[in-house]
């Protein structure tokens, strides 16, 4: 068991209190249970794989991406288009996923691109010609 406790009346303390308690809280999570975090491509031709410890992406560019994994931190890919990460340690994780979507971040237009699976693209009306 774990106790976090703080000086009465400070408000910093309190606000430190309620990060600290979350970090162990995730800490024992990421121990216990894991975490997740799931990515999808959109886009004609747009595709992962993995080989080993390193994800390879063909995302529209003149060459293939290669994104090593940092150690403790493990892929799948389903259909070529569904990225799954799972690691013990949250922040890490997040940066992993942040770092891989920025790759190709989803476009507005056509909703091309690297996005979370919760993630929702708004869509922009493109030009419209004038006859």
């Amino acid at each position: 068991m774990v106790v976090v406790k703080r000086p009465e009346g400070e408000k910093r303390g309190k606000a430190l209190q309620g990060l600290t308690r979350t970090l162990i809280a995730n800490m024992v999570k990421g121990v216990s249970q894991g975490f997740e975090r799931i990515l999808e491509i959109n886009g004609v031709g747009y595709r992962a794989e993995i080989q080993g410890n390193v994800l390879t992406f063909n995302l529209g560019y003149s060459h293939p991406v290669r994104f090593p994994l940092p150690e403790g931190i493990k892929a799948e890919v389903e259909r070529q288009v569904r990225i799954t990460l799972r690691g013990s340690d949250r922040n890490l994780l997040g940066m992993t996923a942040a770092k891989i979507r920025s790759l190709r971040p989803p476009e507005p237009y056509g909703g091309k691109g690297i996005k979370y699976a919760e993630e929702v693209i708004h869509r922009k009306a493109g030009k419209t010609a004038v006859g």
